[in-house]
C-alpha cells in the first residue's frame, strides 16, 4: 500500500512536502515515482525515485524547485516542493513501479498507487 499526504492550499512562492508512506513490501528493491493530474489534463510524471541506489529522475518543468528522497527506515518518500507556482496545481500521487530496475516518469511502468493528496497554488 501507499499512502499519500502533505496536500494543501498555498500562495505561489510558497513550499509543501508530501509524504508518501509505504507499506506492505520491501522497499528497498522497488523504484516510487510522484505523479500529478491537474483538472482536465493527462496524468505526468514529476519525479521518481531508485530506493537501492536514490538516483533520481525529474520532469523538466520542477527541477530545481522539487525534490524527491526517502526515509528506508520509516519507508517513506518525500516530495518537497518550493517555489511553487499556479500551474502546480494537480492531485499528487504516489506510486510503485511494477518491476526492478532504474525508475522512470512513465504511468504504465507503475501498477501500485496511492490515493493522491490535492496540492493547489493560489495566485
Amino acid at each position: 500500500q501507499l499512502q499519500a499526504s502533505g496536500g494543501g492550499l498555498v500562495q505561489a512562492g510558497g513550499s509543501l512536502k508530501l509524504s508518501c508512506l509505504t507499506s506492505g513490501f520491501t522497499m528497498d528493491i522497488y523504484a516510487i515515482g510522484w505523479f500529478r493530474q491537474a483538472p482536465g489534463k493527462e496524468r505526468e510524471g514529476v519525479q521518481c525515485i531508485t530506493i537501492d541506489n536514490g538516483i533520481t529522475r525529474s520532469k523538466e518543468a520542477v527541477k530545481g524547485r522539487f525534490t524527491i528522497s526517502r526515509d528506508r527506515a520509516k519507508n517513506t518518500v518525500y516530495l518537497q516542493m518550493n517555489s511553487l507556482k499556479p500551474e502546480d496545481t494537480a492531485v499528487y500521487y504516489c506510486a510503485r513501479m511494477s518491476g526492478y530496475g532504474p525508475c522512470n516518469l512513465n504511468s504504465g511502468s507503475y501498477t501500485h498507487w496511492g490515493q493522491g493528496t490535492l496540492v493547489t497554488v493560489s495566485s
